[in-house]
């Protein structure tokens, strides 16, 4: 049986090797990719599968759940419905009264109707307009 310590990491950056950043790997076409934070916009949670949607419009679907996959992330991510956590950084646009929110992507986020006051909070710090 090998050490898995004796295996180079070779689709990490050098800077993660040492580093607590944590990466989420992802099973891609045969290969594995591991995914930075930085790169992730948000992340969809059906049941025991999550999908998360990268900056470039690519995403991938993983076998883990949405709360096993939020302890890996940074303080920007915020949880905004029991199905979706974004990262804030890509977040352009506060919709229909705070219920949605519109990603660099293009894409909707619904916020829970218990979250409307806490993400409002916050994203008003950002100066995010509210367009009705």
């Amino acid at each position: 049986m090998k050490n898995f310590a004796s295996f180079p990491i070779q689709n990490l950056p050098d800077s993660c090797a040492g580093n607590n950043t944590a990466y989420i790997s992802v099973q891609s076409m045969g290969r594995t990719v591991f995914l930075s934070p930085d790169v992730i916009m948000f992340l969809k949670g059906e049941g025991n599968y999550t999908y998360i949607y990268i900056f470039g419009g690519k995403k991938y679907l993983v076998s883990k759940t949405l709360k096993s996959l939020i302890c890996n992330l940074k303080e920007n991510f915020i949880r905004v419905h029991k199905s979706y956590v974004v990262n804030m950084d890509y977040v352009v646009e506060r919709i229909e009264d705070d219920r949605l929110l519109r990603m660099s992507c293009g894409k909707e986020v619904s916020v829970s109707r218990r979250k409307i006051k806490e993400i409002s909070g916050i994203l008003d710090h950002t100066n995010l307009l509210i367009s009705a």
